[in-house]
């Protein structure tokens, strides 16, 4: 009897552990196919973004008109200098009574400077900015890097094939949550995206158009962005000027822009 306790102790690590890798066996392995296919999803949002920006530093001129039902429309400006998807100013040229506000991001970071206040102001990237624009549109527009791509669907949209992408984020601190990204599977032109917030709720959707030669390639000169929740509301950006520009690290620090804000 003692004998049959002391083998049954010994026995118990290891009927144990041949459970645990039973159960780690009968797990579903990540197939050729479904590698095949996030590669493949990869490969078509990274193209698109090099359509929209270039992969080196550049400046870019930026006029959003935002338009509402029984109200005027609003025009503001911008100019972008943008280093890779971490290092983006945003400085605000129009109207004239808010010249010099400069939205700074570096990294997860967002900060606005204003001229009348010695210290800088964070703030979330899905802040409205103006109209259906939010700061992380313009500070941080480029989905590669933030957002995990797989593909939904391939569908034709006017005799072409789209394929149809979902962004999933990498991290909650990314303007949002998921994104649902057309791109032309010829060209790889970016053709339309719906964002959705944190609840899975569409919260916008943005056209691309008017794709005209622009900073050493044809990209879309045109975003009209319009809510999903309020009819009528919408925003249209345009770009112009863009050129690549070798940016030095120092401009996309705090203590230079405390001086190019006053």
């Amino acid at each position: 009897m003692n004998l049959a306790r002391m083998a049954m102790r010994l026995l118990r690590p290891c009927l144990a552990l041949l459970c645990a890798i039973s159960m780690f066996a009968a797990l579903p392995a990540k197939s050729d196919d479904d590698t095949e296919q996030s590669g493949f999803a990869r490969e078509v949002l990274e193209r698109a973004e090099r359509i929209r920006f270039p992969g080196k530093g550049f400046q870019v001129d930026i006029a959003i008109t935002t338009t509402a039902p029984d109200n005027d429309p609003e025009l503001r400006s911008y100019r972008i200098l943008s280093k890779g998807n971490a290092q983006t100013l945003v400085q605000t040229t129009a109207p004239a009574i808010d010249r010099n506000q400069i939205l700074l991001m570096r990294d997860h970071d967002l900060w606005v400077f204003l001229p009348n206040l010695s210290q800088p102001i964070r703030l979330p990237l899905s802040q409205r900015l103006t109209g259906q624009v939010a700061n992380g549109d313009l500070a941080r527009a480029n989905f590669v890097g933030d957002y995990t791509p797989s593909l939904l669907r391939s569908e034709k949209i006017g005799g072409e094939l789209h394929h149809v992408l979902q962004l999933n984020a990498v991290d909650r601190w990314v303007t949002y949550n998921k994104v649902h990204y057309w791109v032309n599977a010829r060209n790889g032109h970016p053709y339309k995206a719906e964002f959705f917030t944190l609840s899975g709720r569409l919260l916008k959707v943005c056209h691309y158009q008017k794709f005209k030669p622009m900073g050493g390639e044809v990209r879309p000169t045109q975003l009209v962005i319009e809510d999903a929740l309020r009819s009528g509301h919408r925003s249209v950006l345009d770009y112009s000027g863009m050129v690549e520009r070798d940016l030095p690290d120092r401009i996309f620090t705090k203590d230079y822009l405390k001086k190019l804000s006053r």
